[in-house]
């Protein structure tokens, strides 16, 4: 057994950590392990006994509960990081870089700053590294992201009016394709499947199996078939419903189920 909690970080992502031995509930400010190094969490629960074969990877830890002087200095490097964002975004502009500055991050025990961005091309930012580390005397990483990272990384509510899924629960991002939308019967308007970030939603690929299981049973639109009210040819699905409509050879309309077929 391992005991594992989930951590809601900085980023608004949550993740499982091991917790080890330490103790501590719901709500707590922990400190955790990540990619980037030592950052700050709130525990969303108390540690839970988990089977290790349950575990797909091995997990990231917990550190230690955080300390009255790590909150403070989480809340400096909140202004260092609003700080450095004003600063590289004037430096950007001055040296008119095509990039579009995302966030800014600077990590607890402040070894680094994380510049986030976008940008159509490859950007020579090679000036700008040395005027930021020149102003803030610290390691200075850039780092190039994708639009859908972009949208995952300021934790924005979508259309459905909940929080962005890759914000939330997802750890990568799925193929996901205009013929998922066509599957599933959704109107081809982009403002209507695309996410904030511009890309088609990521929710579109949940139903997505479902929806083709669903269908093996139903005839395709087009299809002549047979039915008691005689011949017809199938000019609409409801997969949910498991019924189709059909246009009879001998005039008017008819929906059935599947199972009459």
């Amino acid at each position: 057994m391992i005991r594992m909690v989930h951590v809601r970080l900085a980023n608004c992502k949550a993740e499982e950590f091991d917790a080890g031995d330490l103790p501590f509930g719901a709500g707590e400010p922990v400190i955790v392990e990540s990619d980037k190094g030592l950052v700050l969490g709130k525990a969303l629960s108390a540690p839970q006994d988990t089977e290790k074969r349950f575990i797909l990877k091995s997990p990231r830890k917990v550190v230690r509960k955080a300390t009255p002087e790590d909150l403070e200095q989480f809340e400096k490097n909140q202004q260092l990081e609003k700080d450095a964002f004003q600063f590289c975004l004037e430096k950007v502009k001055e040296k008119n870089l095509h990039m579009k500055l995302v966030k800014t991050e600077v990590l607890l025990d402040r070894s680094k700053i994380l510049f986030y961005f976008t940008a159509e091309k490859r950007v020579d930012f090679r000036e700008l590294v040395k005027d930021l580390a020149a102003q803030f005397r610290m390691r200075i990483e850039m780092r190039q992201i994708g639009v859908r990272d972009e949208a995952k990384m300021i934790c924005g509510v979508g259309s459905c009016g909940r929080e962005l899924c890759c914000a939330k629960f997802m750890n990568r991002f799925e193929l996901v394709s205009v013929k998922m939308a066509k599957e599933q019967n959704i109107a081809l308007n982009p403002t209507k499947i695309s996410g904030i970030c511009g890309r088609l939603m990521c929710c579109l690929a949940y139903e997505y199996p479902t929806y083709m299981e669903l269908k093996k049973d139903l005839p395709r639109v087009g299809k002549h078939i047979v039915t008691r009210s005689g011949k017809g040819k199938v000019i609409r699905q409801n997969v949910l419903n498991q019924t189709v409509t059909v246009q009879l050879e001998e005039g008017g309309e008819i929906t059935i189920h599947a199972s009459e077929i």
